[in-house]
């Protein structure tokens, strides 16, 4: 396995363990806050809009690369 390998497997896997952590946070945060339907859709569709914007670049970088 190359450096160039190991960072690709290891980007993906971090990345997908910080997007889990971070869907938690969110719902304790919303639970905790008592945020109501519409204030934990609001949170939940900003992480949300991040993972697309992550998976977008993803994308992008293949197409062009």
């Amino acid at each position: 396995m190359t450096i160039e390998q190991f960072e690709s497997w290891a980007m993906y896997i971090c990345g997908g363990g910080l997007i889990i952590f971070m869907f938690f946070i969110v719902w304790d945060l919303a639970k905790k806050s008592k945020a109501g339907k519409f204030g934990t859709f609001v949170l939940f569709g900003v992480l949300g809009f991040a993972i697309m914007v992550f998976v977008i670049k993803e994308v992008f970088v293949h197409l062009l690369g």
